[in-house]
């Protein structure tokens, strides 16, 4: 006997409907649902499905292949997108009693690519940081912000949400408000020290007697906080004076590089970890995949039997033959 439910169709103008109106969804965020449940709706169909209450786990896991493995094939990323609103689509109509189960529950989306995080090297960070040339009041806060980021990780909110308080110059540390509230106290390297210093002495009483006062430790030329975009434009203007690609290069690029060559010296994930703020381990292990890639590297370079020669000896190397 046919299970009573509700048209395919129907469900997905109610649940659209209550995007707009109960979540106030935007208007591109509607578009991309629109999409993704019209192609789920065509899927549906060609199985003879017409009612919410006939679509089993297997069909939802079926439009999911589908998807990736298709004439034009998605991306992984694409295809979890469109996951997403069909399981939002069963879960609403599971909520709201149009079917008795949420069949798509248990659909894991496609697996992402990993993508490892792109550091500078070492020459490079040294390039970057030259590319604050100016003495100026802005020059100086720049590169104050610059050897901030590298020195202690920060993210760019916390580097602009610092107050002057939260430098403690006798200890060498800084405490940064990570996500949620979370406070840490990171340590701060001289050379981000003495650009800072230089900043506080020569630049930061002119920008501050513009504003209103305020206890922030970045300004900007208004004497008011610096805001994130302000402190993505000095690094790109940093980049790009440095004759660096300043559309590779964002402030997270230096969070990963603090992170990579921190790994790389030898540093402890754990420590690590606790540096950044991660709640969690797994987070900042994708940084021992990039100190692994370059060990690779190194070992492709070095090792005599490394790319599959088969050479037993060469310059340097003994004469194992008993010969």
């Amino acid at each position: 006997m046919r299970p009573m439910g509700t048209r395919v169709a129907d469900g997905v103008e109610a649940f659209l409907a209550h995007l707009a109106v109960e979540r106030g969804s935007s208007a591109n965020t509607l578009r991309s649902y629109t999409t993704d449940l019209d192609r789920y709706a065509a899927h549906l169909q060609r199985r003879g499905i017409d009612d919410l209450a006939m679509v089993a786990e297997s069909d939802v896991s079926d439009f999911v292949v589908a998807l990736r493995s298709g004439e034009a094939p998605l991306a992984a990323s694409s295809a979890a997108r469109a996951l997403a609103a069909v399981r939002g689509l069963h879960r609403f109509a599971a909520r709201d009693g149009l079917v008795p189960v949420d069949v798509a529950r248990a659909v894991a989306p496609p697996a992402l690519p990993r993508r490892l995080p792109k550091a500078l090297t070492i020459d490079q960070l040294e390039q970057l940081l030259a590319g604050c040339v100016s003495d100026g009041p802005t020059g100086l806060r720049d590169r104050a912000l610059l050897e901030l980021l590298y020195s202690t990780g920060a993210r760019i909110s916390e580097a602009v949400g610092l107050d002057l308080d939260d430098l403690d110059t006798d200890s060498r540390t800084v405490l940064l408000r990570g996500k949620g509230g979370k406070q840490r106290i990171v340590p701060v390297g001289r050379p981000a020290l003495a650009a800072v210093d230089a900043y506080l002495v020569r630049a930061r009483p002119d920008l501050v007697a513009k504003g209103r006062g305020t206890p922030a430790l970045l300004l900007n030329a208004r004497g008011a906080r610096l805001s994130r975009q302000s402190a993505w434009h000095a690094l790109r203007t940093a980049a790009d004076a440095a004759g660096l690609d300043p559309r590779a290069i964002s402030p997270h690029t230096l969070r990963h590089c603090f992170a990579t060559h921190l790994m790389a010296g030898g540093a402890d994930v754990r420590v690590v970890q606790e540096l950044l703020g991660h709640a969690s381990v797994t987070t900042t292990q994708i940084y021992t995949h990039v100190t692994v890639d370059a060990l690779r590297e190194v070992y492709a370079t070095a090792h005599p039997r490394a790319l599959g020669t088969g050479r037993t000896g060469g310059p340097g190397t003994a004469n194992l033959t008993g010969r």
